[in-house]
């Protein structure tokens, strides 16, 4: 196999360095930067937006590993390690949480050590797979989780780079049924906040690099059929049991919820 670093493309935008770019991190290059910056003039809130999105996971850790009690966490399209990690807010709360990531980038490849810190008595460990290969993600999990055992299965703003909308729901069905009774899907996906947001996306996604496809909260709520929702429910990242730290700038555009399987 390649090394990861010759498989990087620096001349096109990548999402997951424009989101780092945003998020005020230094593992990106000018073509991110440039994105990042043509899709803030059309867009200004983009800032705002990978920010809060970002609160919004740690708030949904922060519950699943709190009051849910949930010790085993699967994370599908890590992305390039910031603050708050998923397996930082687990452990955090609970030392003995284990959290497998999954990726294929290899932007994040590159990056994994960063990702595989953790407490001595939890876990932390890597898949390098397509998120839709539903065998080997479980395969590769399962050295490090009991899949006999309730896993909190994580998708933050992931599933919009899978352009077929059933074969995103497919995806999530695949794994949600594999999971025992007690499992969860804790699932942020990106909407259009406006005319302004939609123009800034369409010509994000024109540009070569890898698409993003927005869609509305019907769409979202989708995701979750079959599973009960944890108040309250299907809700804008701003109303999905805010703190102090939650934002504004999303409260259209920003959408998520907690589903667990009965």
């Amino acid at each position: 196999m390649k090394d990861p670093q010759s498989r990087i493309d620096t001349s096109v935008a990548h999402s997951a360095r424009v989101w780092n770019y945003w998020l005020g991190g230094k593992d990106n290059y000018e073509a991110d930067q440039l994105a990042g910056e043509a899709y803030e003039r059309t867009f200004p809130p983009s800032r705002a937006f990978a920010q809060e999105s970002r609160h919004f996971l740690r708030r949904m850790i922060t519950y699943l590993a709190g009051e849910a009690g949930v010790r085993q966490f699967l994370d599908l399209g890590a992305g390039l390690p910031t603050v708050n990690n998923t397996h930082e807010v687990a452990q955090r709360i609970a030392p003995d949480a284990r959290v497998v990531y999954v990726d294929h980038d290899p932007i994040v490849i590159r990056h994994v050590d960063a990702l595989l810190t953790s407490t001595p008595e939890g876990a932390t460990a890597y898949v390098e797979a397509e998120m839709q290969d539903t065998e080997k993600v479980l395969a590769d999990a399962a050295r490090t989780l009991d899949l006999s055992r309730p896993v909190a299965l994580v998708c933050c703003d992931v599933l919009g780079h899978i352009v077929d909308f059933d074969e995103a729901l497919g995806l999530i069905d695949r794994l949600t049924r594999r999971l025992p009774s007690g499992s969860f899907l804790a699932l942020s996906h990106c909407w259009a906040d406006g005319p302004e947001h939609i123009a800034a996306q369409n010509a994000y996604n024109a540009t070569g690099a890898i698409p993003y496809i927005l869609r509305p909260p019907s769409m979202i709520a989708r995701f979750f059929e079959g599973l009960d929702l944890v108040d309250p429910g299907l809700a804008s990242w701003p109303n999905w049991r805010p703190d102090s730290t939650t934002g504004t700038a999303t409260v259209r555009a920003g959408w998520g919820a907690v589903g667990r399987k009965p």
